[in-house]
């Protein structure tokens, strides 16, 4: 068995990594740890490998029965946690306190992972410090969010740091083509993913996903008059609409049946009328559940079709600018020189603001398809 395999899936965080396995053989254990980093940039996958080393017996080799139940998220020692819906209330945060206070089953560290620790609503936050500041002994909080300012500046004095980067391209790639994608299309899906690994891998292997990027990417190209303008938004907000609906359907589906396997549905015998009853109730929990999550879902695959759609007029703009970087868009040089002929650097920055500014306004709950309409009306403008 390999020490510290855990910590392959990371890319270019070889400092993080270091930090986290010296942690791992230091006497003094923190007791809270805060991952901060942009989307994709491993921040989940950094805590978990840090749990799989602090509860491996050989420090995270990635093979044995406790490693495999961390990656499943079903060992007993760790306490998973992910926000489905837009925010996390005080009354889960209570109840996650609850349970976290357990001493650990094996004997070694009680570990809780709070992926989205940044959706706990202030109420919730407030319940998370008192459990920070006097953990039980033995245990170790594990909080994730993109970035340190987003969590109460009394929650963050008591972690300690774990920043990491947006990974480069070249090590997303060398990722995906140990998965045994080709090395043109890991280059190309990591390039388009701006780093973020796990949408990197899915348009290297998602022929849709790939195909609804390549649609919201042929807005610049559309909005070309006012009509144009209005059927680019509503294509736009389509194009995020089913990828989010094949995001949910990818998650909800699973949880469905497990959820019927595990009140055994198609069984017989006594107990099955309570269990049925019993199932009816948990199945629509889970539908709440599930409903509240698509929310979010929806919300964030218009934002990351905003990004692309950022990221492509960046690229128009380092064209303009004859500027020596990376360009996310490299296989559609000939449009990015089109529209980087037919426009001026002004007027690029000026688009770039009106994406941002309509990210902003769908974050204030601004309804989707008029914020995104007067942001492609601003883009079809001279």
């Amino acid at each position: 068995m390999t020490q510290w395999a855990v910590f392959g899936r990371l890319a270019g965080q070889d400092q993080v990594v270091k930090q986290l396995q010296s942690a791992v053989g230091s006497s003094g254990m923190t007791h809270a740890w805060l991952f901060t980093g942009p989307p994709g940039s491993g921040r989940s996958v950094a805590a978990r490998a840090f749990a799989a080393a602090l509860l491996c017996a050989n420090q995270g080799c990635g093979e044995c029965s406790s490693c495999r139940q961390i990656a499943a998220g079903s060992h007993a020692d760790l306490l998973l946690v992910r926000p489905d819906g837009l925010s996390y209330g005080v009354k889960q945060t209570r109840e996650l306190v609850l349970k976290a206070a357990g001493s650990p089953v094996y004997g070694g560290w009680r570990v809780i992972l709070f992926e989205d620790a940044d959706r706990a609503t202030e109420q919730a936050a407030n319940a998370l410090l008192k459990a920070i500041e006097e953990p039980p002994p033995r245990t170790i909080w594990l909080l994730c969010v993109p970035s340190a300012a987003d969590l109460p500046t009394t929650i963050r004095s008591r972690c300690r740091l774990i920043t990491l980067r947006t990974p480069p391209t070249a090590a997303v790639a060398a990722i995906l083509e140990r998965e045994g994608i080709s090395q043109e299309r890991a280059l190309n899906a990591a390039r388009a993913a701006l780093g973020h690994i796990g949408r990197a891998r899915r348009l290297a292997t998602d022929p849709q996903a790939a195909h609804r990027r390549a649609e919201v990417l042929r807005v610049p190209l559309r909005v070309t008059g006012l009509a144009e303008a209005f059927g680019a938004a509503d294509a736009l907000v389509q194009a995020a609409e089913a990828e989010a609906a094949a995001t949910t359907e990818a998650l909800d589906v699973p949880e469905r049946e497990a959820l019927r396997q595990a009140f055994g549905e198609g069984s017989t015998g006594k107990g099955v009328a309570t269990a049925i009853r019993g199932a009816a109730g948990a199945l629509k929990d889970l539908e709440d559940r599930q409903k509240s999550r698509a929310t979010r879902i929806k919300r964030d695959s218009l934002d990351l079709a905003l990004l692309d759609l950022a990221a492509f007029y960046r690229d128009v703009l380092a064209v303009q600018l004859a500027a020596d970087v990376e360009l996310a868009n490299a296989s559609q040089e000939a449009d990015l020189r089109a529209l980087a002929q037919a426009s001026s650097p002004r007027s690029t920055v000026r688009r770039i603001e009106a994406i941002m500014l309509c990210r902003e306004r769908l974050a204030a709950s601004v309804a989707p398809l008029l914020a995104v309409e007067e942001m492609t009306l601003a883009l079809a403008a001279n």
